[in-house]
This record gives structure tokens, sequence and C-alpha cells, in this order.
């Protein structure tokens, strides 16, 4: 499940992710915002939550996922993701390869970190 939390403002977007991602957590949820946002600002600011019982993407909500970062990759500034198994990290790290952002990931412990420097 995906939840938009209230801190989300202006170009900044933040997101929950619980349990297993699906398909329908990107078409109703993320993407339609996303793109709202690209239509609104130059450059995007997204920070990526994880709970403790997050399971990762199934294939069709990975697709999604790529298949925005791609289009968009040049409509970022800043990405990061917080918590979440090792696995998620080295892929942030991987995909910073393929956007034109400061991409970076947190520990659970460094969250206070994250919301600073999306932030700032």
């Amino acid at each position: 499940m995906i939840e938009i939390l209230p801190e989300s403002r202006g170009n900044m977007l933040a997101i929950r992710g619980s349990g297993r991602l699906s398909r329908e957590d990107y078409d109703d949820v993320l993407i339609p915002r996303l793109k709202a946002m690209v239509n609104e600002y130059p450059k995007m600011r997204f920070l990526f939550l994880m709970d403790r019982d997050f399971q990762g993407w199934d294939t069709d909500a990975a697709l999604r996922y790529a298949k925005f970062g791609l289009a968009h990759r040049n409509s970022f500034e800043k990405v990061g993701a917080v918590c979440g198994p090792k696995w998620v990290h080295w892929g942030f790290q991987i995909k910073s390869l393929f956007v034109r952002a400061d991409v970076r990931t947190f520990s659970c412990e460094r969250g206070a970190d994250a919301w600073q420097w999306i932030a700032a």
C-alpha cells in the first residue's frame, strides 16, 4: 500500500510504502500525483519511507515505477529512500545512474536526517 504523507507540499512528495506494492498503488495513487507535479514544477523531490513490513513490488508495479522514472529522469532534483531492506537501498543506488538527481538512502535511525535533506 502507498500512502501520501501529509508533509508533502509544493514540489516535494513523501510517501510511505507498506506490504507489497501493487499496480493499483501506482495507477491509482502514485503516478497520478507525480504526473500532476511534473506539470506544475520543473524539478521534484521524492522521499520514500518504507514500513518495517515493506516487501517490495509486484512485477507490474516495478515496471510502472521504472517506466515513469526513466520517462521523467530529468524531472527530479532529489530522490531518497528511508528504511527498508538492503536490496532496496542498492536498487536506489543503481537508480542514481539513470536519473539526474541527488539520490540518497537512509537507515531507519536516520529518518530525521532524510527529512532535513529533502527539505533543504
